[in-house]
């Protein structure tokens, strides 16, 4: 990886961006909207049930995807963001899925408890390698 490839920090990595965060726990789902909000997000939508989750993502510059959604698998819906080609991140406590991440190049994968900046760089950087690849 090289430096260019990295969001710019001195910025608000995500300035401007419309940010999905898909968490069925209520203070987690808080807590990333504010680090959504905090790096310059325009808007943060959270949804926590899987039958939120056929709505339009196109609404949305990126999201934020938790693996298993009050017991329910969030694959198919990561299936579909990446269809249309939205950048996306896994950020969960459910890292052990390896399976499901195979199917996944290249989607970052953090793990709960979020530290530091963690979740908001992995965002910004498959937002940015989202626009290189167009």
């Amino acid at each position: 990886m090289h430096a260019r490839d990295l969001p710019n920090l001195s910025a608000l990595p995500l300035e401007g961006l419309r940010v999905l965060v898909v968490e069925d726990e209520s203070l987690i789902a808080i807590d990333v909207e504010q680090r959504c909000r905090d790096s310059g997000a325009s808007g943060v939508t959270i949804v926590s049930t899987p039958a939120r989750l056929d709505g339009d993502v196109e609404f949305f510059d990126a999201a934020i995807v938790e693996v298993v959604l009050r017991g329910a698998s969030t694959a198919g819906f990561a299936r579909s963001l990446m269809r249309r080609g939205i950048p996306f991140v896994f950020g969960t406590a459910h890292a052990d899925h390896q399976q499901l991440f195979r199917e996944f190049p290249g989607v970052a994968v953090v793990s709960k408890p979020y530290g530091g900046a963690d979740l908001v760089v992995a965002l910004a950087r498959a937002v940015r390698f989202s626009k290189l690849a167009r």
